[in-house]
């Protein structure tokens, strides 16, 4: 083991152990307010009371503004805070060490705000299961029927714990996930019709590899490939069968635990083998290798995000630029012969953070209300959007952008995605006008090649199964699964094709012994008991 690998192992180990220190302080320090009701509101007899409310500092803030005291802390003061007689006080708390801070915060008992919140579902669970929230269900129906239409009952059962409402999830805009791409440019030069298989693909790279139609030499990537979900995942999703209908596991670790996982891999490993995806994968975690290789034009294929290709300057822009004559297409050429040779990936959730009141908070009524504000009338859109005719021009009922925007407008919206909690992306309507919204935010020469990309990402797609209670063993294993999945892939695909069976039983075996075998068996239960209710 490297030095390096040592500091990483020890630093995981060491945030695992102040997560489970925490996570008994919080459980003492509930205790106390456990058989306390929240007071709820007091602002309605003329008192004025202040809603504390945690806000994500990420050290962005432009000048004269901060984190605290901006152009969105003003406007909700203005139209919530001062109707009600409240007087909101944002909670700075650094985005990179959201968890460590709010397991402080929820520990202390007294300093924590009235409105927290994460994205991590295993962190809301812990919290409920040790009494430290607040159920809003009831408080929802009285005080929140905005919210509630908002966002659906989809979206609310992400924050139910056995029949109790302990979050208000954030609702997602857009659900569709991960696109594929191909060099055009290269298909025509070769004569080649676009893939429509997963054989039709695998001849496609063959292709590239041997005729190498850029010209590239040892340069020639057929098939970009990085240690990264949007690569592998997208690879493995067409190979898995769900577990039920459209839906399956929701954590990316448990992808191993799935029917037809082993053909995935030994696919990867024949493409590894045959030299037609990127050498040096297992070394590109953060996919900056990946993204330097599609701007220089090097790669044929490869898969990505939805959108991450198509921003101002970014991925598609700058391969433009440095290759003449180049053309990207997107692509849906996998196909899963576990499901009727469907193109099967995965989608997003329609939830988005875990938005939750403390139990011990006093403001339980004021929260309930200010999200519920949040989700009325205009309010969402002046947050994301800003001024009309200064940030953004609507279009078709559509807030767009300004490209012309000064500086002075663009400031004031730093901190837009972090203020509306409500929203993971800007919801205007149901998903097809989220989808136009979002299109027309990108600049205008891609804005068709990404809505070819949304097409394919909402094909045939899989997503989560919502339990009603946690599975501890998610939340038990976690880390040294994640670690887990990435060895699978990497030892597995590099492996020569005789020894894959030998390498890929080993690695399996490891990854059962480490709590896939407690994993399993607890999301087999737990699926039992969704399917008897």
């Amino acid at each position: 083991m490297t030095g390096k690998a040592t500091k990483g192992s020890l630093k995981k180990w060491m945030g695992l152990a102040l997560t489970m220190v925490m996570g008994v302080s919080l459980l003492a320090g509930c205790s106390s307010a456990s058989n306390q009701e929240s007071e709820g509101s007091a602002s309605g007899n003329g008192e004025r009371v202040t809603l504390k409310v945690e806000v994500f500092d990420r050290g962005n803030s432009p000048s004269p503004y901060t984190i605290t005291n901006n152009y969105l802390s003003k406007l909700i003061q203005e139209r919530f805070g001062d109707p009600n007689n409240i007087d909101i006080q944002f909670v700075p708390i650094q985005r990179s060490e959201e968890v460590t801070k709010l397991n402080v915060l929820m520990a202390s008992n007294t300093d924590v705000p009235d409105i927290v919140f994460v994205y991590d579902s295993s962190v809301f669970y812990r919290y409920a299961e040790q009494g430290g929230l607040t159920d809003v269900g009831a408080l929802i129906d009285q005080y929140g029927p905005n919210l509630k239409k908002f966002l659906g009952e989809d979206t609310l059962k992400f924050g139910q714990l056995e029949g109790q409402q302990f979050a208000v999830p954030g609702k997602r805009a857009i659900t569709g996930r991960y696109s594929s791409y191909i060099r055009q440019d290269w298909l025509d030069k070769l004569g080649l019709p676009v893939p429509k298989t997963t054989d039709e693909l695998y001849t496609t790279l063959k292709a590239f590899k041997e005729k190498d139609p850029g010209g590239l030499g040892s340069k020639n990537i057929p098939m970009g490939m990085a240690l990264a979900p949007a690569q592998f995942e997208t690879l493995i999703y067409s190979f898995i069968k769900p577990i039920s209908g459209d839906l399956t596991y929701a954590q990316r670790y448990e992808l191993p635990l799935h029917e037809g996982f082993k053909d995935a891999m030994k696919f990867m490993n024949k493409l590894y083998n045959e030299g037609l995806i990127s050498k040096d994968f297992s070394l590109d975690e953060d996919k900056a290798q990946l993204v330097k290789d599609v701007q220089n034009g090097n790669i044929g294929y490869w898969s990505e995000d939805v959108d991450a290709i198509f921003y101002a300057d970014g991925t598609l822009d700058n391969l433009l630029k440095n290759t003449a004559g180049s053309k990207v297409l997107p692509v849906d050429s996998y196909t899963n012969a576990n499901v009727d040779n469907k193109h099967i990936k995965s989608r997003y959730g329609s939830n988005g953070m875990y938005i939750m009141i403390p139990k011990s908070s006093k403001r339980s009524v004021e929260a309930i209300k200010y999200l519920d504000w949040m989700a009325s009338d205009n309010n969402l859109i002046d947050i994301y959007s800003g001024v009309e005719g200064e940030n953004y021009d609507l279009v078709d009922g559509i807030p767009v952008v300004k490209e012309d925007a000064s500086q002075e407008a663009k400031d004031r919206l730093f901190n837009a995605g972090d203020t509306a909690i409500i929203s993971n992306g800007k919801n205007i309507g149901d998903q097809a006008i989220n989808e136009k919204a979002w299109v027309m935010g990108f600049p205008q020469n891609n804005q068709e090649l990404l809505k070819q990309s949304i097409d394919i990402a909402n094909t045939d797609t899989v997503g989560p199964i919502i339990f009603d209670k946690p599975i501890q063993a998610e939340m038990k294993y976690s880390t040294a699964l994640k670690d887990k999945l990435n060895v699978i892939i990497v030892k597995t695909a590099m492996a020569k094709p005789e020894e894959f069976d030998a390498v890929y039983e080993r690695e399996m075996n490891d990854f059962m012994s480490l709590g896939g075998t407690e994993l399993k068996k607890e999301l087999d239960q737990a699926v039992q008991e969704l399917a008897a209710k």
